[in-house]
């Protein structure tokens, strides 16, 4: 997705913000539920992504509160919705208009959230379970890019949907000063992550997250296996069965 020449420039303007781009969404052939993020500051994954097996998932970023993510999953465990949680939180936290939620629940239900004081470009996409967004940005595209990453990798695991999305938000533009940490967590039905890989600092920490993740892929499984099956062997003599 190209940026134009004005939308760089006004971006560069902005100066030393918070910009944060994100996506959020619920895989509906298995259910699995999952973040991916990528920003300018250190240690995103550390703030933003809040996931919870058969539950939801949510992303809180901007002047982000880590408990607004948190509140978000305690509600959602009570059987709230999507919609509700969101007007919990926006009536709820005095300082709303700073923030950026996403939240998409265990239903595939999404809803969205920009604040007014989040620096332009600013703003999100949903559809049915997932949430696109981004602020602080060189423009709509970079949301826009994201989004139809997902949309055109419908069939694929939703933890690679979920990178390709990030990868194609940074090539649409990205930050107007580039990321610095990237993220990706993604629960199955397991109360431990299925995926849970963080690049906290980084020169390009989207591509570095990319090639721990070609890394981590095929062991996957085996470390959900071996949990139960201690007895299954090492890494390499798995990789080598496969």
């Amino acid at each position: 997705m190209a940026v134009t020449e004005e939308e760089m420039v006004r971006a560069t303007e902005l100066g030393p913000l918070f910009h944060t781009f994100s996506i959020t969404a619920r895989c509906p052939r298995t259910g699995r539920l999952g973040v991916g993020i990528a920003t300018h500051a250190i240690a995103v994954a550390s703030r933003c992504p809040q996931v919870k097996p058969h539950v939801g998932a949510v992303a809180s970023q901007a002047h982000t509160d880590p408990r607004l993510g948190q509140t978000a999953i305690r509600l959602l465990e009570t059987g709230f919705s999507a919609e509700k949680v969101l007007a919990e939180l926006v009536e709820s936290d005095p300082h709303i208009q700073h923030r950026q939620l996403a939240v998409v629940d265990r239903d595939g239900r999404s809803a969205a959230f920009t604040g007014s004081a989040n620096g332009p470009w600013a703003g999100h996409r949903t559809a049915p379970g997932v949430v696109a967004m981004g602020n602080a940005l060189v423009g709509e595209g970079v949301v826009r890019a994201m989004m139809d990453a997902f949309v055109r990798t419908d069939g694929e695991d939703l933890e690679e949907r979920l990178l390709r999305a990030v990868e194609a938000g940074r090539d649409a533009g990205g930050q107007p000063n580039g990321q610095r940490s990237s993220g990706l967590l993604v629960y199955a039905s397991e109360p431990y992550p299925w995926v849970d890989l963080r690049v906290d600092e980084h020169t390009e920490p989207v591509g570095e997250l990319r090639r721990i993740f070609e890394l981590y892929k095929p062991l996957r499984e085996f470390f959900r296996v071996r949990a139960a099956h201690p007895d299954i062997g090492g890494e390499d003599e798995w990789l080598a069965r496969r």
